[in-house]
């Protein structure tokens, strides 16, 4: 499925020393994102799915332990692609970015690495955002590098 993307804003990658199948496979269990994201303290299941599949819903509650997101995923290639919304959030990133997309990629290295890149997507064409743009991508950037980090370790000391 093709979905029309906003516009592109940022990207962050990681290398990660596993094979891309090990990498895919750990990624598929939602129930297991607070074990490598840094933001994250617990996951509900919405749809009540533990694995990624199109349309699957899930709330991330943060460590603050007051804020929530809820995101669903629109678009899996198998080993390769998750294409993930954000629907719904208490801090007002939706209220301001109400088309955010990540673009999580995977791409096989060698047997025994795979690169993983997140791509950030979303529309800066009101003023407010387009003022605010700098600091949000810098933010959005720094979080998610500390996620694909924080990824890269728990991946790699299973």
């Amino acid at each position: 499925m093709f979905h029309i993307r906003p516009n592109f804003q940022s990207r962050q990658e990681v290398i990660i020393n596993a094979p891309v199948k090990k990498v895919w496979e750990m990624n598929q269990d939602l129930s297991q994102i607070s074990s490598y994201h840094p933001r994250v303290r617990k996951v509900d299941l919405i749809s009540g799915n533990q694995f990624r599949n199109i349309g699957i819903s899930y709330q991330c509650n943060l460590i603050d332990g007051k804020n929530t997101c809820i995101e669903r995923d629109i678009e899996i290639v198998p080993l390769q692609k998750i294409v993930t919304e954000m629907v719904h959030d208490t801090m007002g990133l939706t209220r301001i970015l109400p088309d955010y997309i990540v673009e999580t990629t995977l791409s096989k290295i060698d047997d025994n690495s795979t690169k993983i890149e997140m791509l950030h997507f979303y529309s800066s064409s009101k003023l407010f955002v387009r003022l605010l743009n700098f600091v949000i991508k810098r933010k959005i950037a720094r979080q998610t590098q500390d996620t694909l980090d924080a990824m890269k370790k728990w991946i790699e000391n299973i």
